[in-house]
């Protein structure tokens, strides 16, 4: 516990668009990008720390083997990869890795759980502990309307 605590671990950072931002409307139909912004060694991993006492010593090593996007709209996405940012240039593409596109118009309270694994060995015995972290941001979706005249 004590080389896994020396880690610091955290939730990912959520990239994501449509952005979190006020005035930020994404226009529902259309994919939403999902991404760890700015992964990290204690945000994503690996990440190896040592604990010792006693003359004896453990060696921890945590790394993210998921990420479920729960999407506010009753969905979830489970995302093994880091996510592919978006750029303007994907135009309407939908995300390669991690996405998902809204029905609905309203605000949705997205909430990304990083699912991370420590392994660690030392004084003859070695494990695994599980470890959830979670973060969340909000995001805005509308609709579309096209007027002929």
């Amino acid at each position: 516990m004590q080389a896994m605590n020396a880690m610091q671990l955290k939730a990912v950072t959520i990239g994501i668009v449509p952005e979190p931002r006020p005035g930020s409307v994404g226009i529902i139909g259309l994919p939403t990008w999902m991404w760890v912004e700015g992964a990290a060694d204690d945000t994503w991993g690996p990440i190896t720390r040592t604990a010792s006492a006693g003359g004896f010593a453990v060696r921890a090593t945590a790394r993210v083997k998921r990420v479920v996007w729960d999407m506010g709209d009753g969905t979830q996405v489970v995302c093994f990869t880091k996510g592919t940012p978006y750029a303007d240039s994907y135009g309407r593409q939908s995300s390669p890795d991690c996405g998902h596109t809204y029905t609905r118009q309203g605000s949705y309270t997205v909430t990304a759980t990083s699912y991370w694994s420590v392994t660690w060995a030392g004084v003859g015995e070695s494990g695994v502990i599980p470890l959830d972290l979670s973060r969340t941001t909000s995001i805005t979706m509308g609709e579309s309307q096209v007027i002929n005249r």
